[in-house]
């Protein structure tokens, strides 16, 4: 593996690092008051780790069939009826983000019992299984809309490396993914007196508006795509 290779894995690994499976939901795990257990915001870590490795094991396996597959399956689909789906779809994800946000404004309680589910998951008297469901369930949403990292996955199926550098490439870029909420562990363990009050206020707003949160970050997905199919097409019609 030359350095440029390296070193351009290790960028594109910091720049997956902010998303929500790796950095949003342990910071949401490091919200809970009290001292933070390492073990439990450890175990989540490493479970969204092992699960982006295997996600690039097949990748890397598959990745000429796959991208050869996906090419003669789009080239098969005029361009302005691809684009006019992904509006629709885009639309109605908008529709969906509404929904999201109604229901859960419904529920009333829900960031009640979130909440004492993840003192319970984070004190160690809840289920380790549940936190790693969670692990599981986060990495699994978001893994098809981390560019770098498939772009990442990419270059070293390009490389033709040896298996045993193909599967040391793939771990460190999981594991430099994990290094910001690492960090962010170490400072809430070691700063626990000092950082506890504000940890508590930003628990508490975050909580307070977990349900607007929620429709605007799928609103957002769904204007995205909208927005890039129109420009798409307007690209496509001149």
């Amino acid at each position: 593996m030359t350095i440029t290779l390296a070193s351009t894995l290790a960028g594109l690994a910091l720049v997956d690092s902010p998303s929500f499976g790796t950095l949003l939901v342990p910071i949401w795990l490091m919200l809970t008051p009290g001292r933070l257990h390492p073990g439990r915001i450890a175990g989540y870590l490493v479970t969204v780790a092992a699960f982006y490795f295997c996600v690039g094991v097949v990748l890397v396996l598959g990745a000429d069939t796959a991208l050869d597959a996906a090419r003669r399956v789009l080239a098969d689909i005029p361009s302005i009826p691809l684009r006019v789906g992904q509006l629709v779809l885009g639309i109605l994800v908008i529709a969906l983000s509404y929904r999201l946000e109604a229901r859960a404004r419904r529920q009333g309680d829900t960031p009640g019992r979130m909440r004492r589910w993840r003192a319970r998951a984070m004190s160690g008297s809840g289920s380790f299984g549940g936190l790693m469901s969670l692990a599981l369930v986060a990495a699994a949403l978001e893994v098809a809309t981390m560019l770098p990292y498939l772009a990442a996955v990419g270059l070293i199926a390009d490389a033709d490396l040896a298996p045993h550098l193909t599967g040391a490439a793939l771990a460190g870029y999981c594991v430099v993914m994990t290094v910001p909420a690492i960090v962010l562990a170490i400072a809430r363990i070691a700063a626990h007196d000092k950082a506890e009050p504000l940890l508590c206020r930003i628990n508490d707003w975050v909580t307070r508006n977990s349900a607007r949160a929620l429709g605007w970050t799928v609103g957002g997905i769904g204007i995205g795509m909208v927005l890039n199919a129109i420009v798409s097409l307007l690209v496509d019609r001149s």
